[in-house]
């Protein structure tokens, strides 16, 4: 194997370990709060999945980049400040155009700032990484968590038209409970398989 393509498998696994494997929202259980309380509908759910996408990679690139001049005195509240800068950002920019959709997830926009999911990938791998495999990492634990979101949205939304309890909070812990379900399932077919 030559170092390009162990470079290129392990660029790849750093992507794919964020969307399945080491998902956010059904392997690490972070970030339930914005995945429970927002995902009643489909759009619903894509639109703080895009948010969320947006704001981890923007911020796990700039750690990256930034992470020789970021003391460890000062690394916590320093990736807290990124975070609120591109949450910021990101909250403008769906008040300006995406004003509908504002509306109905405006409030959890800036609740980006305290999720899980991104003070862990900046703290965990970004401050580590070069600029590459940290964009990666971020765009494949954002993808895994907008995914998530979606899916949970298009289930509740499917089955709060002949369920009461799918529209309501405790349906969406229904919901995750099954999707994780699923994809326990499904990973231990995988395993046995082999």
């Amino acid at each position: 194997m030559t170092a390009q393509t162990s470079t290129t498998g392990s660029y790849r696994e750093i992507f794919s370990t964020g969307i399945w494997s080491n998902n956010p929202g059904m392997a690490q259980l972070l970030g339930l709060c914005p995945l429970l309380a927002v995902s009643r509908t489909l759009l619903a759910g894509l639109a703080l999945g895009i948010a969320t996408l947006l704001v981890i990679c923007a911020t796990n690139v700039l750690v990256s980049v930034s992470r020789r001049w970021i003391d460890a005195r000062v690394r916590l509240p320093a990736l807290v400040l990124i975070i609120a800068a591109f949450v910021t950002s990101v909250d403008l920019v769906f008040k300006a155009f995406w004003f509908d959709m504002y509306g109905e997830i405006g409030l959890f926009i800036p609740l980006i700032v305290t999720n899980c999911v991104i003070l862990s990938r900046a703290e965990a791998f970004a401050i580590r990484n070069p600029l590459l495999p940290a964009l990666l990492d971020g765009l494949g634990h954002g993808l895994g968590f907008l995914l998530v979101l979606t899916a949970l949205g298009a289930a509740r939304e499917l089955f709060s038209q002949g369920l009461l309890i799918a529209s309501l909070p405790p349906g969406g812990f229904f919901a995750l409970a099954g999707l994780i379900a699923l994809r326990n399932v499904l990973r231990n077919r995988k395993v046995a398989s082999r």
